[in-house]
């Protein structure tokens, strides 16, 4: 929830699906391409200072013309403006420069991947003991993702590097959704959305283990099988490896039909054993 202090009302910074920034007084809009690299960068940096160079290089990249670091300046500039617009109140800048770059302080600020990561930390401590409140924190959390990090533009290697971990990150909350899911029995609940994420991601095999033992619960044991099948083509075919054991395990406990697939999460059946 977005609340007001003393310095009036506070910021929110999105980049999960976009690139955004909001207060209950408007948005700010950021159109040019370099202004938004800048910006994108700041955020995924989650607060900390970037040198000057590394600002060059991610909008530029290796050889920045001449002239960039002046460039960089007017662009930090424009962004500072745009942002104090919608925190008129604000008396500390929120774009600031340092010795050697510029740092976008986040103090009294939202960024939804702070707040994601944040969430699923939360829920990935408790999910065992608690899985009905590692759902709650789960779910909401995936919401606030709406497309790729800052709308699928590239940016350079400190942009791109944190879209791949943000994304794991989302990859490995669904994961632990499922999980917990399974745990409170919803298996029917969750099947047409672990088809979804599977069939978007066939490599990853987690996410098959988490559709087979669904399938299985579901009374559909021959169509857990295929799905196994499939996925092992898929890997062999794709990428010349044979399933993990993990896999193995799970297709070898449907064939056993194994009293721990009925209960828990997928790791309760990896402790099979493969013959």
């Amino acid at each position: 929830m977005i609340c007001g202090g003393s310095e009036g009302p506070v910021v929110r910074f999105r980049i999960l699906g976009g690139l955004e920034a909001v207060s209950p007084l408007g948005s700010a809009t950021v159109s040019g391409e370099f202004q938004r690299r800048l910006l994108q960068t700041l955020l995924v940096s989650e607060g900390r200072a970037i040198t000057g160079d590394m600002l060059m290089t991610e909008l530029w990249g290796e050889l920045p013309p001449a002239g960039a670091a002046n460039a960089l300046q007017a662009h930090a500039s424009r962004i500072r403006r745009k942002i104090r617009q919608i925190e008129p109140h604000r008396e500390r800048p929120r774009l600031i420069c340092r010795p050697n770059g510029y740092q976008l302080l986040m103090d009294g600020a939202e960024l939804d991947a702070t707040a994601f990561v944040e969430s699923v930390a939360r829920a990935e401590r408790i999910r065992l003991d608690a899985p009905e409140q590692a759902v709650g924190l789960l779910r909401p959390a995936l919401r606030l993702w709406s497309g790729a990090v800052c709308g699928g533009s590239p940016g350079g290697p400190l942009c791109r590097a944190a879209a791949a971990r943000y994304e794991e990150r989302r990859l490995q909350a669904m994961e632990a959704l499922f999980d917990s899911e399974l745990m409170l029995g919803r298996h029917a609940a969750i099947l047409a959305e672990l088809r979804e994420v599977h069939m978007d991601d066939p490599l990853r095999e987690r996410f098959c283990e988490q559709l087979m033992v669904a399938l299985y619960r579901s009374g559909r044991q021959a169509e857990a099988l295929g799905t196994c099948r499939r996925t092992w083509q898929c890997l062999i075919d794709q990428l010349g490896v044979d399933p993990s054991p993990s896999l193995r395990r799970v297709e070898h406990a449907i064939l056993a039909q194994d009293p721990a697939l009925d209960r828990g999460p997928v790791s309760a059946v990896h402790a099979a054993r493969i013959p």
